[in-house]
């Protein structure tokens, strides 16, 4: 079957990156959590992650101010919730009282972890050169936790206008890389 013309409109639909994380936020006694799905590795050692937050959502302002926060990766178990902390906002509810989600301590950052969530990663911003125009921050990862029980993570990915799939079956290719 022949290709045919794809909107440009709906391009991020084909090359949405996943999983979708829920990224908690904290500065001065107020707290936030988000549903992000924009966002690349950079580099591996030191971990480096590209994430793009709208200066329209309240954890943009915490993370700016507090220079720190967590990425925390959810899996299918936590759909609702990812869901209602994308299509609410930080000023008007505590996602974490209202969402069921629970706030944990983390080692190095002022951000809280989300204990319900598979992966939860404790990241300082490295670099915002790139936030005035696209709202681009460089994250470091300090400190990766994650759930030794769960074997095989069903996390979600976001396809675009309220669709995802769900991470499915892994299988193995040859590579030489370690």
């Amino acid at each position: 079957m022949p290709k045919r013309s794809f909107p440009l409109a709906k391009v991020s639909t084909l090359i949405e990156p996943g999983p979708v994380l829920l990224i908690s936020t904290a500065h001065r006694g107020e707290r936030d959590v988000m549903t992000q799905s924009w966002h690349a590795m950079l580099e591996f050692e030191p971990p480096l992650i590209g994430c793009v937050i709208s200066d329209r959502n309240h954890s943009f302002a915490l993370l700016k101010a507090s220079r720190e926060c967590v990425i925390n990766i959810p899996t299918l178990e936590l759909a609702d919730s990812v869901a209602r902390c994308g299509n609410s906002s930080g000023t008007a509810v505590d996602k974490f009282t209202s969402y069921g989600l629970t706030p944990r301590p983390a080692k190095h950052v002022g951000a809280p972890l989300i204990a319900e969530c598979y992966a939860s990663l404790e990241c300082r911003v490295l670099d915002t050169r790139l936030v005035p125009s696209y709202g681009f921050f460089v994250l470091e990862v300090v400190q990766a936790w994650v759930d030794t029980s769960v074997t095989e993570p069903r996390t979600l990915h976001h396809r675009g206008r309220g669709r995802f799939m769900v991470a499915g079956e892994t299988i193995r290719l040859r590579s030489k890389v370690r």
